[in-house]
């Protein structure tokens, strides 16, 4: 989290300051009155320029005392360390433009218009985020956030771009191995395979079409008699993530939303509703705000059918029958969950979870979601819980599971064998950064930098004195 601030905030503050190279001239301007000859006033010390870029000593200042403000710990970040990050992301974005990664207006103004949201939704009002980053209005802000996200997103890219067909083979993986000493090779934390059968109890077909009437009748209600969309998702909507801000997303087809979600919201014309439709959550209606090319700006109202307890008691009774059956040997865990289990992303893979960071099996227990460790974490080897129940934080039915652990893996020493994904990782990582490095060599050399005087004696990790 804190790394993420730290991001955040250097691109951010930085990007305030940002300033073509073309208006700049070498930290003076030229100023001229009717009582006196041109004199030369100094403003602000240019400490970097990068192709078409300029990185002012304030801004490097700035970006310090942001860092502090937000609680991030500045031990180990010194001036010249941010400098050098600057200037880094400034070369990416310049060459990005060289070499046409381009992105659109639409594309910043969407990511810049998230962003206020976000903000104004943290310190709960427009007038705050001014006051809070010292703008005198909208306008001006959103100006100066356009600029910021249009380097990060042409910074991030260009450095796509340099390693989006980089792969490394077995034998490399092998040789990236074999060549760390016996005694630095590193060590992996303890680990989980995690399996479960899941029973998810649905409402009857009455209930459901008490939530779709509703829904019709909502949506009526806006069309024919003027009520507001956005004030019925405050009142009505069971969606937790968007319910506060009237039913509120912003999205792309790129979004993580549901496919039914999606294609429903993209199907609708600007100020249109649609019909009530269902996913796995409930059932929603979907009013489109406003469309900018591949994004929409939408409120929806999510309405959960109620599942009566009698359903409820069905699935934990079912789960400990199943449980019972095969804890005497009837079945294995793995064939309950192919037979048994209504998770279809699980139950075909004998109920193994799949962890979300690289789709593998193993769930390592410093990085594990707190949900899933406080369920599992008192699981003895052999065990089968007894059925738990698991709200959904997003909306939609509760489901009720039994778990095991399938494989336990201690803290060790990485071993080729049994650690091969992960050493895969580790291989690509380091030929990814060594081809970035190689990059950042050669279009050093091809472009314009000078690094002000003053800090010329920084140790820098790249050569942008070009000596």
């Amino acid at each position: 989290m804190k790394k993420n601030k730290i991001v955040f905030a250097i691109t951010f503050i930085l990007a305030l300051g940002y300033v073509s190279a073309q208006d700049a001239d070498e930290s003076l301007i030229t100023k001229r009155d009717t009582t006196s000859s041109t004199t030369k006033i100094k403003l602000d010390g240019i400490a970097a320029v990068i192709g078409d870029y300029v990185i002012l000593d304030s801004d490097v200042d700035k970006t310090l005392i942001d860092l502090k403000s937000q609680g991030a710990s500045t031990q180990d970040i010194t001036k010249c360390g941010l400098l050098g990050k600057l200037m880094e992301d400034r070369l990416y974005a310049h060459q990005a433009v060289q070499d046409s990664l381009l992105v659109s207006d639409d594309e910043v103004n969407a990511q810049s218009d998230r962003q206020i949201q976000q903000l104004v939704a943290q310190v709960g009002s427009m007038e705050k985020v001014l006051k809070f980053y010292k703008k005198k209005d909208v306008e001006s802000f959103r100006t100066e956030l356009f600029e910021i996200n249009k380097l990060r997103m042409l910074s991030e890219k260009m450095q796509s771009k340099i390693v989006e067909e980089i792969e490394v083979t077995p034998e490399e993986v092998r040789q990236f191995f074999n060549k760390i000493p016996e005694d630095q090779r590193p060590v992996f934390g303890a680990e989980l395979e995690i399996a479960q059968i899941v029973k998810q109890p649905t409402a009857p077909e009455e209930e459901k079409q008490k939530v779709i009437d509703r829904l019709k009748q909502i949506k009526e209600d806006v069309e024919d008699n003027d009520a507001s969309f956005n004030v019925k998702a405050i009142l009505y909507s069971q969606d937790p993530g968007s319910k506060s801000k009237g039913g509120f997303y912003s999205m792309t087809r790129e979004t993580q939303f549901v496919k039914e979600f999606k294609d429903v919201a993209f199907s609708l014309q600007e100020g249109e509703i649609s019909e009530p439709f269902e996913t796995d959550f409930g059932y929603h209606i979907i009013y489109i705000e406003k469309i900018r090319g591949q994004e929409l700006d939408l409120r929806h109202i999510l309405l959960i059918p109620e599942i009566p307890q009698e359903a409820m008691d069905v699935a934990v009774k079912e789960l400990d029958s199943i449980r019972q059956h095969i804890l005497d040997g009837k079945y294995t865990f793995g064939d309950a969950a192919l037979n048994f289990s209504d998770e279809k992303e699980t139950k075909f893979d004998g109920g193994i979870l799949r962890n979300p960071i690289n789709f593998g099996s193993r769930f390592e227990l410093t990085n594990m979601d707190p949900t899933l460790y406080n369920q599992v974490r008192n699981i003895k080897d052999g065990e089968i819980t007894k059925p738990l129940r698991e709200d959904n934080p997003r909306g939609g039915a509760p489901k009720f599971k039994i778990m095991k652990i399938s494989n336990r893996y201690d803290e060790h020493k990485a071993d080729f064998a049994k650690d091969y994904m992960k050493i895969q990782e580790l291989a690509l990582r380091e030929k990814q950064f060594k081809a970035i490095k190689d990059w950042m060599e050669e279009h050093i050399e091809d472009t314009y930098i000078h690094v002000n005087a003053g800090n010329r004696g920084c140790d820098f990790a790249n050569n942008w004195v070009k000596e």
